[in-house]
């Protein structure tokens, strides 16, 4: 099974679902890409994500179009921007699905709020890719 997960940015939303729905199963291919990737993955998304045991430190924030000619079962954006300007797979995506987040990376205040978001989304990106993952995934595997 192959799963692209799209998010503007590609460096926060996107790489946690990423990170969380490979950690699920391994017989999952996950990618992750953005309409406008950023030039690497968001530093506080990497530090909330160690501390629940995922390491994603190492992914790249890569352009959707990398992926426009391969072939996936399902195609999901995280965020609305994405799920607006997504590009069309022609025919070579199973199932386009939207569940979007709160983008924790352009809250502002003290660095305590700002981590309590990035916990929050986190947390709820845990929550509805295990949900998709048990619903949906774990069955057609």
């Amino acid at each position: 099974m192959k799963v692209l997960i799209l998010c503007t940015g590609n460096s926060c939303r996107s790489q946690m679902a990423h990170g969380f729905l490979q950690s699920f199963d391994k017989n999952i291919t996950v990618c992750s890409a953005g309409t406008e990737p950023a030039k690497q993955v968001n530093q506080t998304a990497v530090k909330v994500m160690k501390e629940v045991g995922i390491d994603i430190s190492h992914h790249a924030p890569k352009m959707v179009d990398e992926y426009l000619k391969d072939e996936w079962d399902y195609v999901i954006t995280v965020c609305d921007h994405a799920h607006e300007t997504c590009p069309l797979f022609m025919g070579k995506v199973k199932h386009r699905l939207h569940i979007g987040f709160e983008d924790p990376s352009h809250a502002t205040g003290s660095d305590e709020f700002i981590l309590s978001g990035f916990h929050r989304v986190r947390d709820q990106i845990k929550n509805e890719f295990y949900k998709l993952y048990l619903d949906q995934l774990q069955p057609q595997l």
